[in-house]
């Protein structure tokens, strides 16, 4: 039950932020939250129970934190859905076909951290902003994350989330009243060429690098070795269910994982897989209950919203930037990708996380090119 809480106090903002920023409307997006919450608790039940071991699942915090990045694509929400569609199918057949998860898996780790961290940095500037813009609110919520970070980190969010509830409530901002139920919104699809190249390319990357195999990897520390492709499989298929009703990714969790996947969950490793599936059983809970959250949402000034988001996402920045340089070799490839990504550069209607990765694609091959000197004799 502390997994699911955490996984989704520490972030549900930030998967709200992503999904009005490419066009969601308030109901849609609740619809998103609910199919995200209860899908992620259904599968991590059925993986749970089906292989016996701690199989955590939640949705890609870095793939809301993308989305929130992302202009609105010609089609606007429908087209994201289709975005969404086609992420769900290429994790579907990385799974299914293993030459394409081993490509996703070559990809060199620091580009993908560096195209993470770009994406991250604009949402990790949000505090800084709130501060400027509403300090009697920002403040006390900074510091009320700073202070439990320092005790308790896995609570440090959730706190600040309740420090901004009642700062609100004393402003007067939470007046309203409360729609504790949300209901799902079926959205049909539109395919569009931007959506699909700028935001499902991105997402699927993202997902994979930032969620999936980080995900088996805490799995593997701590003993348990599924098969990937059937997770993958399953994943991507819940994620093509949640979709249409504006889930954007349903994947591996990393970070909460480690709570079911640790000696603290139960000191038999055998008995562990019941903390993966209480947590689902937990998420399914907090998805029918995801209309409170919007509602919190919507009568909080935005800025407080990407600062909470920002706050969530500090860490998920410093681990990324410190993968990206990490090693002197490529280094220069990773900061052309870091910057152009997180300079909200765009072409053609398609994101700057996707140019990222191709600028600096492009640069580590020109590095490491070496052209072969006897074919100039």
């Amino acid at each position: 039950m502390l997994a699911a809480f955490v996984g989704f106090a520490s972030s549900f903002a930030v998967v709200l932020r992503g999904l009005t920023s490419v066009g969601a409307s308030p109901a849609q997006a609740a619809s998103g939250l609910m199919a995200l919450s209860v899908g992620m608790g259904v599968c991590a039940i059925l993986l749970s129970l089906w292989f016996r071991e701690p199989i955590s699942i939640a949705w890609s915090t870095p793939g809301g934190a993308l989305l929130a990045s992302s202009a609105m694509s010609d089609g606007g929400f429908p087209a994201a859905v289709g975005a969404f569609l086609l992420s769900g199918m290429l994790i579907v057949i990385a799974g299914l076909w293993r030459p394409l998860g081993r490509a996703v898996a070559v990809i060199p780790s620091s580009l993908a951290n560096a195209m993470l961290a770009g994406v991250l940095l604009n949402l990790c500037l949000a505090p800084m902003r709130a501060v400027a813009f509403t300090p009697v609110l920002a403040l006390p919520i900074i510091l009320t994350w700073a202070i439990v970070w320092r005790f308790w980190r896995l609570y440090a969010v959730p706190a600040a989330v309740a420090v901004m509830m009642v700062l609100l409530a004393f402003h007067g901002e939470a007046g309203q009243a409360v729609e504790w139920l949300a209901e799902p919104v079926l959205v049909t699809p539109v395919w569009s060429t931007s959506a699909m190249i700028g935001l499902a390319v991105p997402l699927f990357l993202v997902t994979m690098a930032s969620q999936n195999i980080p995900g088996m990897a805490v799995l593997a520390v701590n003993g348990y070795t599924p098969p990937a492709g059937p997770l993958f499989q399953v994943t991507g298929l819940f994620t093509l269910l949640a979709a249409p009703f504006g889930g954007h990714a349903i994947n591996l969790a990393a970070i909460t994982a480690a709570l079911c996947a640790g000696p603290d969950a139960h000191p038999d490793p055998t008995r562990r897989y019941w903390a993966a599936a209480t947590a689902g059983a937990t998420y399914v809970v907090f998805g029918l209950l995801a209309g409170a959250a919007t509602s919190l949402i919507a009568v909080s000034p935005p800025v407080l919203i990407e600062a909470i988001a920002g706050l969530a996402l500090l860490g998920a920045l410093g681990g990324a930037l410190m993968a990206a340089v990490n090693q002197a070799d490529g280094r220069e490839a990773a900061l052309i990708t870091f910057l152009v990504t997180a300079s909200g550069l765009s072409f053609f209607g398609i994101s700057g996380a996707f140019w990222g990765l191709l600028a600096g694609g492009a640069m580590r091959v020109l590095t490491h090119w070496r052209p072969d000197r006897s074919t100039w004799r």
